[in-house]
């Protein structure tokens, strides 16, 4: 396909949606250790099951609106009532078991912050902290053992192939194709970073 500015992109960027093309362009694949942007996505993904990403990217805003700006303490203390005006909200993805997963994940998602300091420090230890390059997968040895912890854990709307494409939102697995043109020049920003940390 070719683009009106010339950059060729992975095969799901929709050349018609721009927002579609800016997640693509400037986060899909970039690491992530921040654990309130950790939790978004989180969130975000759980509500993506049996959608498309571009459905609930579309919808970003209107989550941030609903879920207190992904404010971790105040997800944690929704009540009944609140889970009442979720549901009626016409701006989001109205699944009721969706919205009670989000506030469980949420939940342990703060437990998960206790034990291991961080949510990023969990996420992270399952590959020692480093990037793992690979496409065209859907799940994985990884996102088979991160999602078998979290249902033990009591997490919901986590299965092999959310959490896999949870993986590749937040860098941890970094899956953009050999043709796009972000490819080798993330992959090199990435190892260069990872380098001068080692202080070779």
């Amino acid at each position: 396909m070719e683009w009106a500015d010339g950059k060729c992109r992975c095969w799901w960027a929709n050349p018609k949606n721009q927002r579609y093309i800016r997640y693509h362009d400037e986060e899909w694949g970039v690491p992530v250790h921040d654990d309130h942007k950790l939790l978004e996505m989180l969130i975000l993904e759980s509500f993506q099951a049996g959608l498309s990403w571009e459905c609930v990217l579309n919808k970003q805003e209107a989550f941030g609106r609903a879920f207190d700006n992904f404010d971790l303490e105040a997800i944690c203390a929704y009540g009944e009532d609140k889970i009442k005006e979720l549901k009626e909200n016409p701006e989001i993805i109205r699944n009721k078991l969706k919205i009670r997963a989000a506030i469980t994940n949420a939940r342990i998602f703060r437990e998960i912050q206790k034990e291991y300091g961080s949510f990023s420090q969990y996420l992270w230890h399952w590959t020692e902290g480093k990037v793992i390059y690979e496409n065209h997968l859907t799940s994985s040895p990884l996102s088979d053992a991160v999602s078998e912890d979290l249902k033990k854990r009591g997490m919901k709307f986590v299965g092999t192939t959310i959490i896999y494409a949870y993986l590749q939102a937040v860098g941890v697995i970094y899956s953009h194709e050999d043709g796009c043109f972000l490819a080798r020049q993330v992959k090199d920003y990435i190892l260069q970073k990872e380098t001068n940390h080692a202080g070779i």
